[in-house]
């Protein structure tokens, strides 16, 4: 069998038929019987190994939840059983460090640990950090081959395995529908989304073309209330002169495509039910003359990502013979916070690029995913990653521990995106329309759902009235059932934002939320 088939694994359920795949000589036949623990063969499969690769692949029948059972693989006189193997949903969880984060590092973490036991049908896989300069077919290296969760392989070390965010999102996920869940972990801290996209994407979006410079599309400090910028504001000064003198290219797990290669691509053959998705935090400093895609490429990450996810899921429908859906469900996680005070938007910019510049997911743009919001999850006492002082304005942290909340609202989406439950509501209130009314200089922003105005002293609306002033304090005024109205700044208004920061607001204290505890994501 290929690296990632063992005891303890989770192939997907119907509709979809799991592809399996392993390795013989080319020419022979494999019989593949899959078969009760009791031994009463179900389903069996003939199958010839193709030269020059020597590999075979086969597409089982579409199989009902549930198990035990054994898969075995006989080539002439050679058998290899594989026990214990359950079918259900397969999830792929990929990203940088906040991914990586482990449930040792989170908060409650050993109440969490301790309730590893409950969940022996949620099972675990860890690829191993690899790169390569080529698309492999099989992974490498395996960090934990599938397992039944336990607190050890959980709470493995620090940045390790296994996901935090990755399992809690499969117990949600399992509690809800009391079915096996196979859950694959894919990760490396501190890396860019170029790393992690296929040359194809990179050409996609013009990044392949960059020959040592790292480019910044013109960017406006003023926008409309709508996705097309409007230079009300003096631009953003560059960060060099032009031009620009060129800056040593991304090496190690941070150039482009190794990680795709090495990491995901081989992973695609199986058949897989989604995928969630966490990246974009500044990691340290390797020779990229910036912090991840907070700084490098940041203006390309509203093309680099929508391109990411067409890319993984054309493969993915592929590679897996069409048993991966087309439109293949991507939930990701929309950045948290960094530092209280930062010289610039830049990450503010990023979480905008990370919804294709629309604010919301799904969009036109990015069907069929869901974002989880993060901006009220600051955590400046994390003693995970790089901060100053553990406390006042130039307090830091890149690594909240609350990933709970996090796995919460991404469940919300995989449940209402992946799963069909159209009337469970998995995102925060975002505005529909804003009408200035010139005589009183007010502006009546309507949002999309019922709001709840959680913190009446917190700041988050900015209006942009001229070129001159730039983006000032909007006050909120009042708050109505499905109505903001702010303090504008007389008969003109040419643009307006909310939590357009860093660190828009103190933990789980933003200005905007909905009756289900949902924050009001960030809009330009």
């Amino acid at each position: 069998f290929a690296s990632y088939y063992s005891d303890h694994m989770v192939l997907q359920k119907e509709p979809a038929g799991a592809v399996v795949w392993g390795y013989g000589e080319p020419g022979a036949t494999v019989t593949l019987a899959l078969s009760r623990d009791g031994g009463i063969v179900v389903m069996k499969k003939l199958v010839i190994v193709k030269g020059p690769s020597g590999t075979w692949t086969t597409v089982l029948e579409p199989m009902a939840q549930g198990g035990p059972y054994e898969l075995a693989a006989t080539q002439g006189l050679e058998n290899v059983t594989l026990q214990d193997v359950y079918f259900g949903d397969v999830w792929l969880c990929s990203g940088q460090s906040n991914m990586a984060m482990t449930v040792l590092q989170i908060a409650n973490s050993s109440r969490e640990l301790a309730a590893a036991a409950r969940y022996p049908h949620v099972r675990l896989f860890a690829a191993a950090p690899a790169r390569s300069d080529q698309e492999l077919q099989d992974l490498e290296h395996i960090d934990l081959p599938w397992a039944i969760p336990t607190a050890a392989n959980l709470g493995h070390g620090n940045f390790t395995y296994f996901s935090a965010v990755c399992w809690l999102l499969g117990r949600a996920l399992y509690d809800a529908w009391q079915y096996p869940v196979g859950l694959v972990q894919a990760t490396w801290a501190g890396t860019p989304i170029e790393a992690w996209s296929s040359r194809r994407a990179l050409q996609a979006c013009g990044l392949l073309e960059d020959t040592g410079r790292t480019p910044e599309l013109p960017f406006a400090r003023c926008l409309l209330y709508s996705t097309k910028p409007l230079a009300c504001c003096l631009p953003l000064k560059p960060s060099c002169a032009s031009p620009c003198a060129p800056r040593q290219l991304p090496s190690g797990p941070q150039a482009p495509s190794v990680l795709w290669n090495a990491m995901i691509h081989p992973l695609l053959r199986m058949a897989l039910r989604g995928i969630a998705w966490y990246q974009g935090k500044p990691p340290k400093r390797e020779g990229l003359g910036g912090e991840a895609n907070a700084f490098l490429h940041r203006e390309h990450y509203s093309c680099s990502f929508p391109a990411l996810i067409a890319d993984w899921r054309r493969i993915a429908h592929t590679a897996s013979a069409g048993q991966s859906q087309p439109l293949l469900p991507f939930g990701f996680v929309q950045l948290s916070t960094y530092r209280r005070q930062s010289p610039d938007d830049s990450f503010a910019r990023l979480r905008w690029h990370q919804t294709a510049d629309l604010g919301v997911a799904p969009n036109a743009r990015m069907p069929n995913t869901f974002m989880a919001v993060a901006i009220d999850l600051g955590d400046e006492h994390s003693p995970y990653g790089r901060r100053v002082r553990a406390a006042g304005p130039g307090a830091r942290s890149i690594h909240p521990r609350d990933k709970q909340t996090v796995a919460l609202r991404l469940q919300l989406g995989a449940r209402a995106v992946a799963y069909g439950e159209r009337s469970l509501v998995f995102q925060g209130p975002y505005p529909v329309r804003a009408i200035l009314e010139v005589t009183r200089g007010l502006l009546n922003v309507t949002y999309s759902q019922e709001l709840v105005w959680r913190r009446r002293d917190a700041t988050g609306f900015e209006v942009c009235c001229s070129s001159q002033r730039g983006w000032v304090p909007a006050p909120v005024v009042a708050v109505a059932s499905r109505t903001v109205t702010l303090a504008g700044c007389g008969p003109l208004v040419l643009g307006l934002r909310y939590a357009w920061a860093e660190w828009p607001c103190e933990y789980q204290a933003c200005a905007l939320y909905n009756s289900q505890g949902l924050p009001a994501p960030p809009f330009l």
